[in-house]
């Protein structure tokens, strides 16, 4: 309690100094201003498309915590309106298709999340479920008389609230028994079930151990589709697939609608019921490294379409609009993520939203116009209104924040990788900065390695800009966005090609006069640290690294972490005489003799992602030859970090130890 309340006095103070330095410092981009922005997500538009519900997340500085709440803002524009109370967080606004309730999930009263109604004729809100475990997602019936939840079997904890001076143990016979974020797996697993909003009664309607996700209602009510893994032992295989159950048949079982062997997900109904789109994977690709395909899937005579034009485009949140004739999906394609649409009869690609709108949600209104997450380069995450080719803001959550801040400029680079292959960076420059002048830089990795950077408003990036450097960000081979050949070209392989990607990279910089080579840094969190080790062993042309939730020997991962699976499909089994050799050549740990450079070494201690354990080893190799390290290890923290405090800590310590490497 002592350190809780001192923690929260060292915020006061930080926030009193922020405030008195402003008048300084009013058009730098800090650490204060990274904590000050606000995250908008899970955007919901009302059935007569007159305004849109959404969820607002903030850092609560004096508690040390982050809020989420629910507003709503008028589609044509205006004042947003808060509709859920800061003293307990709520998330998934969904609208009642009748236009009647606003739907959302709230901790207010035992804190487990449960859904509750906000009638808009008035009234205060009116709690619709008590399950003891909690719901995890919902979604309305289409004519707004029932809810589906998705939610967990109750364990004997939720069934018994009494406090115990000890937690009960946990009892494991599952192969995949770990996860990020949760902890421990046991067989509680997450199932289907249907309330009716006039009796408040819940009957379950999936059931096994099995675990049964993204769950959508047919137009006409009688159906659900959902995803499952309903194979023999699911912990071995990525074989999730459609099913489909009627509703009022109480003794009805779910039919299985796909036959693909690896990946299908995210399903969702056309509006005439005769069809389903989705995404699938190929299953003659490392699973890990499948591209999502968008797919189509005809209920008549079972075929399922791969839509020619995007199979070698990452996709996601396919939905058909209202009048069935487009399919509308966000797509990752060379740096960019667009919102494409795709005409249903003849199969054409049309983009909608590219190149610096970087799209992360959508909502399509009756008469097609799109409500759009969309964010920029110099732009956090706001509401949209999209008519055509016009685009029109209608949030501003982050303008107070980010008013009279000057950033830094981020553009789009082609150069050549060692091997005359071209690829893509993103380089984001100081605020101000003078062409013909040469910069510290800093290469940053992102994670993954499945992914990719693209145009949306990286803090990270612009805040290390703000100190001065020029941030190299790399698309590598292994990244998204580039084609299925692009991102497996690392498998089992790596440290191989994409380090050599991600140092010609910096090379391409320094050779256009914006880098200094003698002051460079490296740093990257996940797989991006990985990569920074791997980096850190081959050179010590960089200054400085800093490595975040990082590994450097992979064997040591195996039935610690959550990627069993991962582990398997790649470099097969540890233990194995025939793997042995695939497993330690791509792990960084037998080359950490050659590490010179000063490395900032930062984790979560209870990150099972990535496990504190690596961070640890890789501390003290480090630490046993003299080589400047320091390791820091914030409490309670998973892969990524929700205590302000703790990310103000993190980011005070970049900039101090890149400063104390690189500029001095």
């Amino acid at each position: 309690m002592a350190h809780h309340v001192s923690r929260i006095l060292l915020l006061s103070i930080f926030s009193l100094l922020s405030l008195l330095s402003k008048t300084d410092a009013a058009d730098k981009f800090d650490v204060d201003r990274y904590l000050a922005l606000k995250d908008i997500s899970e955007i919901a538009l009302s059935p007569e498309g007159g305004m849109i519900a959404y969820t607002l997340t903030t850092n609560d500085l004096e508690k040390d915590d982050q809020k989420s709440v629910v507003w709503m803002i008028p589609s044509s524009g205006g004042e947003p309106v808060q509709m859920t109370s800061i003293e307990s967080a709520a998330s998934s606004p969904l609208w009642s298709p009748d236009g009647r309730y606003l739907a959302v999930l709230s901790d207010r009263k035992d804190e487990t999340d449960q859904v509750w109604l906000l009638d808009r004729r008035g009234g205060d809100a009116l709690a619709l479920t008590e399950m003891p475990q909690g719901v995890d997602k919902f979604s309305w019936s289409p004519d707004s008389t029932s809810l589906l939840l998705i939610a967990e079997d109750p364990s004997p904890a939720d069934l018994d609230k009494e406090e115990l001076p000890n937690p009960r143990p946990w009892v494991i016979d599952r192969l995949q028994f770990k996860e990020d974020y949760v902890g421990y797996l046991d067989r509680h697993r997450s199932h289907i079930h249907i309330v009716d909003l006039e009796t408040r009664k819940v009957r379950q309607i999936t059931s096994g151990d099995f675990d049964d996700e993204s769950a959508a209602w047919s137009p006409d009510g009688k159906q659900i589709v959902f995803v499952s893994n309903r194979t023999d032992d699911a912990d071995r295989n990525r074989n999730t697939d459609l099913w489909r159950i009627d509703v009022n048949d109480e003794n009805a079982e779910p039919r299985r609608l796909t036959e693909n062997d690896v990946a299908d997900d995210s399903p969702a109904w056309s509006p005439d019921g005769s069809s389903i789109v989705y995404t699938s994977t190929d299953a003659n690709v490392p699973p890990i490294y499948a591209l999502t395909q968008l797919t189509v899937l005809n209920l008549a005579s079972g075929e399922a379409t791969v839509i020619p034009g995007l199979k070698e485009v990452q996709v996601s949140e396919p939905r058909f609009t209202h009048d069935g004739k487009t399919i509308l999906v966000i797509a990752e394609h060379r740096g960019e993520q667009q919102l494409v649409g795709v005409d249903v009869e003849s199969r054409d690609v049309s983009k909608l939203l590219s190149g610096r709108d970087t799209v992360v949600e959508y909502a399509a209104a009756a008469n097609n116009d799109i409500y759009a997450l969309i964010t920029r380069s110099h732009l956090p995450e706001e509401i949209f209104r999209v008519v055509g080719s016009e685009i029109e803001q209608l949030s501003f959550v982050n303008q107070p924040v980010l008013e009279g801040v000057e950033l830094g400029d981020v553009e789009k680079f082609t150069f050549k990788s060692g091997d005359g292959t071209d690829l893509e960076s993103f380089i984001t420059f100081p605020p101000n900065h003078k062409k013909g002048r040469r910069y510290p830089g800093l290469l940053n990795i992102h994670g993954g390695p499945q992914a990719q950077y693209d145009y949306r408003f990286d803090f990270e990036a612009q805040l290390l800009a703000a100190q001065g450097y020029i941030v190299v960000m790399p698309n590598p081979r292994g990244s998204t966005g580039y084609g299925q050949e692009f991102v497996q070209a690392i498998y089992q392989d790596w440290g191989g090609i994409d380090y050599e990607d991600v140092v010609a990279s910096v090379d391409h910089a320094i050779a256009e006069g914006w880098v200094h080579p003698d002051k460079t840094g490296v740093l990257g969190w996940s797989y991006g640290g990985m990569m920074t080790n791997h980096v850190i062993t081959k050179t010590d042309r960089f200054k400085a690294a800093i490595t975040g939730a990082s590994a450097t020997l992979y064997m040591a991962n195996y039935g610690h972490d959550q990627y069993q699976r991962w582990w398997e499909e790649e470099l097969g089994l540890p233990w194995l005489e025939e793997n042995r050799e695939k497993w330690n050549r791509i792990s960084p740990f037998f080359k950490l003799d050659k590490v010179k450079t000063p490395t900032l070494i930062v984790g979560g201690e209870d990150d099972w992602n990535v496990p504190i354990h690596n961070s640890e080893q890789l501390y003290i190799a480090l630490k046993r030859q003299g080589v400047p390290t320091e390791l820091v290890v914030y409490p309670d923290q998973g892969h990524g970090f929700t205590v302000p405090s703790y990310n103000k800590d993190l980011y005070e310590r970049y900039i101090n130890w890149l400063s104390r490497w690189i500029k001095k």
